[in-house]
């Protein structure tokens, strides 16, 4: 069963072979292992032509588990790790017979699933076709490699894993016995995030899959959380009639949303909506529509928001929306970079003679006016919420004056912060944890915003940033405590307290909660950590704790930080990514592949600049380890035994990292060294596999779902054991 459909409108990007994987027999080999647990073993048959007899036998040759049955929910919430796992391997054709989509609704994914297609690389490696045959002898005998290999290092482990992948919803969404809270509304400040684990690109469209369960919500307002968002893509949720056919199922998604919207009230939580319009359109679309061509992004043009048609979509479409759902409390804009929406989005406003003359001021105001007009005529009272991501310091401050003056200036606290790491001078150009703001550039515009009686919000990222996704939260509450400290002093309106990433139930939170907004308004740093550590872990262990988490802190604060840094340096997958004999020649990617692309994981960072201040973050933070242990050997406890897997697995990440920087640095001129690296990383990626086997959060994030899964750690040992016995193998005396 095909469903190719159409593959010409998937995107291919430069022609390039898939990066090789010496450690497996072949293709079919990586195939079975990459899917194992994953997909089910029919459907992988069926799509390397053979029968499932014959997957079983190569998973068992391997030294795989027999296989288990893979949940329908399960597949529904991990299709970018088969993507992504798979796309080195497999051409497109069976990629989606894989996932079981048409072209179209990979496509979809690809543009509109939080950059995925750039996050794969902006190109699909150019597969063969992979496809059952009986393996050779040359084949076998590496498979029992493999097998033996399984063995020594995990015994039967794979038979037995400790937690199943998302285990960790049930535990999220189970009651928690909480008392009921007063509702939200128009006179609280929000205080909104992002779900932990909802689906990203279309998260109305299937309400099984429900990104804010009742247990989540009640978990996030006890916690200072009053109100959450998500995703909304307009031509999604409201027909445009020159496009209606990208609007099927609009009335599913428009109910699904007005029963969160009324379910989260009673749990005291607003609902609001992001909005990044209008989307961009295919060439195709304007063969009919010329007059409303944009500026252009290969493959896409913009809809220019200078034309009539497009000025009332916009309202009508969010007007409609907000109509629809009246439970919802307001939306937030991004009308800078993200997507391709209006003009001056992706800094191509000089192509379109209408937006050119007009400039990137008047043009971003006037999105956020219309959208804003069409919002308020639904819902009065609503929040709109301009966020000023990328606005351009030169004419961010015109912009501010021609907005709504009913309408919020949002900016992100700490960026433009400066700061220096290791000697090397740098300002704060991406989220960040390990500097605490507010920076200048959060200030001005907040200023400027409040001359003209507008209300204004810190954007934030409390619990992860892409310094560290990877795991639930990143325990540097002492960073976060005194950074709502300077917060409260400023006297912001509200606060954003995550994108996509930092949604989990965390100490942070709390910590957060403890300071600003909070009825104890004088409460110091200190003495919020020493509260929230009481709570959560009891008053014996409290004080180590507290010890550990600034420690952490201080550790965290020689990160190498830059934005080119946080999106392809690869301290998302830390042992699971995979080390290479020679350099590949691969592009680092964004939060997706970093390859072995030294240059770009560095950045602005010299090389040995850039290993010495991850050896200082790992070194750091195992001191932070040991006062966990030792809060942990005076009171221990099941919170306090989650904490410090956490916090353990981040160190592995850690200094994973500064090991892959040292074993690029090595692999050509230093065997030795090299060899040592192999086997500390074999140790890193065994160490995971036990916090990881034991603990679903690890490894996942929601719009990149999981980064890494055990098998992937078992499959580093594979990589570390073959390159030790081949390129880097020890000389015999």
């Amino acid at each position: 069963m095909s469903h190719a459909s159409d593959l010409s409108i998937l995107p291919v990007g430069a022609a390039r072979p898939p990066v090789p994987l010496p450690h497996f027999p072949d293709a079919l080999h990586a195939v079975v292992w990459r899917n194992w647990g994953l997909v089910d073993v029919g459907r992988l048959a069926r799509v390397l032509a053979a029968t499932p007899e014959q997957i079983v036998g190569l998973a068992a040759a391997l030294g795989l588990p027999p296989p288990a049955a893979i949940p329908a929910s399960q597949e529904k919430r991990s299709y970018i790790t088969v993507i992504r796992r798979n796309w080195h391997l497999l051409p497109y054709e069976q990629l989606l017979d894989l996932l079981g989509w048409d072209a179209a609704h990979l496509a979809y994914i690809l543009k509109e699933d939080d950059f995925l297609w750039h996050k794969l690389g902006g190109f699909k490696p150019e597969c063969a076709a992979v496809r059952y045959a009986p393996p050779s002898a040359a084949a076998q005998a590496h498979a029992a490699r493999i097998r033996q290999t399984v063995a020594d290092a995990f015994g039967d482990r794979l038979a037995r894993p400790r937690e199943a992948p998302f285990a960790f919803l049930a535990d999220l969404a189970a009651p928690t016995g909480a008392a009921a809270v007063a509702e939200a509304g128009p006179a609280a400040a929000p205080r909104y995030l992002y779900s932990y684990f909802a689906l990203y690109g279309d998260p109305l469209a299937d309400p099984d899959l429900d990104p804010f369960p009742d247990g989540y919500l009640a978990r996030l307002r006890e916690l200072g959380v009053n109100g959450v968002w998500l995703q909304a893509i307009l031509h999604k949720l409201a027909p445009w009639p020159l496009a209606p056919g990208l609007a099927e199922g609009y009335e599913e998604r428009l109910a699904n949303l007005r029963r969160l919207t009324e379910r989260a009230r009673r749990f005291g939580v607003d609902v609001y909506l992001y909005l990044n319009e209008p989307r961009a359109m295919p060439a195709a679309f304007f063969d009919e529509h010329p007059h409303l061509r944009g500026a252009f992004e290969d493959p896409f043009y913009a809809l220019c928001t200078s034309t009539p048609e497009v000025q009332a979509f916009l309202r009508e479409a969010v007007a409609a929306v907000f109509a629809a759902a009246p439970g919802l409390a307001g939306a937030f804009t991004i009308t800078m970079t993200e997507n391709l929406t209006n003009c001056f989005s992706r800094g191509g406003g000089d192509q379109c003679p209408r937006c050119r003359e007009r400039g990137p001021a008047a043009v971003v105001s006037e999105v956020n006016r219309l959208l804003a007009e069409g919002i308020w005529r639904s819902k009065p009272d609503a929040r709109v919420i301009v966020w000023d991501w990328a606005w351009g310091n030169d004419w961010a401050p015109d912009a501010i004056a021609r907005l709504p003056r009913e309408a919020w200036l949002m900016s992100i606290s700490e960026l433009d912060l400066p700061i220096e790491r290791g000697g090397v001078p740098a300002r704060v150009n991406e989220y960040c944890l390990s500097a605490v703001g507010p920076g200048p550039r959060a200030r001005r515009h907040w200023a400027a915003a409040r001359a003209r009686g507008m209300r204004v919000a810190a954007k934030l990222q409390l619990g992860n940033t892409w310094e560290l996704a990877a795991v639930p939260y990143v325990p540097v509450e002492a960073l976060v405590a005194q950074h709502m400290v300077n917060l409260r002093a400023e006297g912001v309106d509200g606060l954003m307290l995550g994108w996509t990433l930092g949604g989990y139930p965390s100490p942070n939170l709390e910590v957060a909660a403890a300071i600003h907004g909070a009825a104890d308004a004088g409460l110091s740093a200190d003495e919020a950590l020493l509260r929230v550590a009481t709570r959560r872990f009891g008053p014996r262990a409290a004080a180590d704790v507290v010890r550990a988490w600034q420690q952490f802190s201080a550790a965290f604060a020689e990160f190498p930080f830059d934005i080119g840094v946080v999106y392809t340096a690869p301290q998302q997958f830390g042992p699971a990514n995979l080390l290479y004999r020679e350099p590949t020649g691969y592009r680092a990617t964004m939060v997706g592949f970093p390859y072995d692309d030294l240059a770009r994981w560095a950045s602005l960072y010299p090389p040995d600049v850039f290993l010495r201040q991850w050896r200082k973050v790992a070194d750091g933070w195992a001191e932070g380890l040991a006062a966990l242990a030792r809060a942990r050997a005076i009171a221990p406890s099941p919170a306090l035994e989650a904490e410090q897997r956490v916090a353990e697995a981040a160190h592995l990440h850690f200094r994973s990292v500064a090991n892959q920087i040292e074993f690029v640095l090595a692999r050509g001129r230093d065997a030795a060294r090299a060899r040592e690296l192999l086997a500390d990383e074999e140790a890193l990626a065994r160490r995971l596999f036990d916090l990881a086997d034991a603990d679903s959060r690890l490894g996942f994030e929601a719009t990149n779902h999981y980064f890494y899964r055990p098998l992937d750690l078992v499959e580093k040992v594979l990589n570390c054991r073959d390159l030790a016995e081949t390129a880097f193998r020890a000389p015999v005396s």
